[in-house]
């Protein structure tokens, strides 16, 4: 198991990390998600050797690996640029790592097929590297990795270099194979879509700090900031005062009933997180007398792949199912998470 302990980094004298601490156990993928500049990659390179904390400890199985080069660490690293060799052809680049550990021809052989059969490249072996796409490049960039049979995988922003078609397939395709072989994983990505496909669990980076963890469900139903709800586009960030009675929240959009695990005192501002339940805008005359509803006039409609983002007057977006024609008035039941 990797553990990381307490690890701090500076970088130009400004803090680039602070008391950054996790794990990751066998078969674990654990994603480290955040803005460009959050410190992923260079929390990635410490993990890997290739640069030192400033205080803390990275341990695999409670042993320090702070004396342990790059070479010995067993962990096998995958970049967004490939990091081929383009005058080597498949075959070569594959087994380059194994022919620096001296393993035999026949052991070379073998791990070859079978590190090509995971990635889909059968019969690539004499294939220039240059000759091949994006996607066919990173999958012998993957092949690579696994072909020493490593203690642990790092995806540095492994599929920002392709397009949106094939990086999905690519994305489901690493998926399953980490499923498969076991090995745990660190992914490092800004892309929300990537790390909640692929990750067990989602360390969100913010600040130099992780500032929420848990399984992609989680993170995505319970965020525990407002930063994190904005930066995962959850929903509109609402201000309001607390009113009196216990849950009545006053805000520019109307009164609300909020519940929430914290303790308010009346006339204490608080922020909201407003998300749609689902209403059909078209069927919204009938919600009058309902409570907690947004009302507005549509200013843009925007298809995005399986729903519509709607534009109000009022400043604010939703995402719905069916496209409500633009000018019209509409009311929108929401559902109200208190940020405290």
């Amino acid at each position: 198991m990797l553990e990381v302990r307490g690890i701090y980094k500076t970088y130009e004298a400004q803090s680039l990390l602070r008391n950054i601490s996790f794990f990751v156990e066998k078969g674990d993928t654990v994603c480290l998600l955040g803005p460009s500049g959050s410190g992923k990659s260079t929390l990635l390179r410490m993990i890997a050797g290739l640069e030192p904390p400033d205080a803390g400890q990275i341990l695999w199985d409670g042993r320090d690996l702070a004396a342990a080069p790059p070479h010995l660490r067993d962990f096998g690293l995958v970049f967004q640029d490939y990091a081929l060799f383009p005058h080597l052809n498949v075959f070569d680049n594959v087994t380059f790592g194994l022919k620096m550990k001296n393993w035999k021809s026949a052991e070379i052989k073998a791990r070859l097929a079978e590190v090509l059969d995971l990635v889909d490249l059968r019969g690539f072996e004499k294939r220039k590297v240059t000759d091949l796409s994006g996607g066919e490049q990173q999958r012998v960039a993957l092949a690579r990795a696994l072909a020493p049979r490593p203690r642990l995988l790092m995806f540095d922003e492994p599929l920002g270099a392709l397009d949106r078609a094939l990086r999905e397939d690519l994305l489901g395709g690493l998926r399953d194979i980490l499923h498969r072989t076991r090995i745990p994983a660190i992914y490092v990505t800004h892309d929300q879509e990537e790390a909640f496909t692929i990750a067990d669990r989602v360390l969100l980076l913010h600040d130099g700090q992780i500032v929420q963890e848990g399984t992609p469900a989680d993170i995505w139903s319970r965020p525990n900031s407002v930063w994190t709800a904005q930066f995962l586009g959850l929903g509109n960030v609402i201000d309001g005062k607390v009113t009196g009675g216990k849950w009545k929240v006053e805000t520019k959009f109307g009164i609300f009933d909020v519940k929430c695990g914290h303790e308010h005192v009346p006339g204490e501002g608080i922020r909201l997180l407003a998300r749609p339940l689902g209403v059909d805008p078209e069927r919204s005359r009938g919600m009058t007398k309902e409570a907690n509803l947004i009302r507005g006039r549509v200013t843009d409609v925007i298809f995005q792949q399986d729903r519509f983002k709607v534009a109000l007057d009022n400043g604010l977006c939703f995402y719905l199912r069916n496209a409500p024609a633009i000018g019209k008035p509409i009311r929108i039941k929401v559902k109200l998470e208190c940020l405290a």
